[in-house]
């Protein structure tokens, strides 16, 4: 058998299907019969591995920052770039077995609104994001509420799909899990966390986008879970509207599965607080309310999703 004359690297993409074919076709002459079955059976293998086992793409390989044990922060470039800006997306990305999640909220805290980067100051969290949307109140979420034995809102609210839960009540369940309440033992699961959360749901199990094309855009934080059990703060000055910041995020390649929407326009922020320095961020932007307003200034609110260090 001739050596074949040319090197060349397998890449896991989009594309392998055609990449394995053209490779084939290329250098199947340089074999005999009975290899060139052995390197065709080989080859399709290769590329059915390489179809369901996906690498990550170059963004999500890139370097995280480490702010602390169990938590990274990464700013991705949006392919699919809004019409204005840049179009960046900030992430937090937590371990929840490494480091802690807690719920706070004004309700439980003398009623007191604060901004994120309070909430970090006084509650010594490493990052906060918005737990939800809020009532008319300025207090109650508008989805169901729960932090221990207390109950902020015990209403299910019947338009909102996804569930956020953590701080599991006995051992051998994941630290933090999300479920989307149309599938069966959503409820049951809910009933072995201490912290639970319902919102928007804006990417269901298995990263499947459920918004339909809308003209409306906002500014948006959210919070996710990812293939391997890691919460994910996002959050994205810029707007879009939300079907197409679905498909920014599944394609920033960091395993999202689930995706709740936290708030959009000038009452969203996440704020990040270490040694090493400080990030507040701040949305801006909503169609039909101030849309040309740029916003800087963190507003305060009533509940937010932190981290803390174990």
């Amino acid at each position: 058998m001739k050596k074949i004359p040319q090197k060349f690297d397998l890449k896991c993409d989009t594309n392998n299907v055609k990449i394995l074919h053209d490779i084939e076709v290329q250098h199947l002459n340089y074999c005999t019969p009975m290899n060139r079955n052995l390197t065709y059976i080989i080859l399709v293998l290769m590329g059915s591995f390489a179809l369901f086992y996906p690498t990550p793409t170059a963004q999500a390989r890139e370097q995280w920052k480490f702010l602390a044990k169990g938590i990274e922060y990464g700013v991705f470039h949006i392919n699919i770039l809004p019409e204005t800006g840049d179009g960046k997306a900030h992430v937090v990305r937590i371990d929840p077995a490494l480091a802690k999640l807690k719920l706070l909220l004004a309700s439980e805290h003398d009623k007191k609104l604060r901004t994120t980067a309070e909430w970090c100051k006084d509650f010594n969290l490493v990052a906060a994001i918005n737990a939800g949307m809020f009532q008319k109140d300025f207090l109650t979420n508008v989805g169901y509420l729960r932090n221990g034995s207390y109950i902020q809102n015990k209403r299910w609210s019947s338009k909102y799909k996804s569930v956020l839960a953590f701080a599991p009540k006995k051992t051998g369940l994941p630290p933090a899990i999300m479920v989307d309440l149309d599938t069966p033992d959503a409820m049951k699961k809910l009933e072995d966390y201490n912290a639970v959360v319902q919102n928007l749901r804006l990417i269901k199990g298995n990263g499947i986008n459920v918004w339909e094309k809308s003209n409306k855009k906002w500014s948006e934080s959210a919070v996710g879970i990812d293939q391997q059990g890691r919460i994910l703060f996002l959050f994205c000055r810029l707007p879009y509207a939300m079907r197409e910041f679905n498909e920014a995020v599944k394609s920033l390649g960091l395993g999202v599965t689930r995706l709740m929407h936290m708030e959009g326009g000038s009452s969203a922020s996440l704020s990040i607080r270490t040694r090493d320095g400080n990030v507040d961020l701040v949305e801006s932007y909503e169609t039909e309310i101030e849309p040309d307003v740029i916003n800087k200034v963190l507003r305060s609110i009533p509940n937010v999703i932190g981290v803390q260090t174990r």
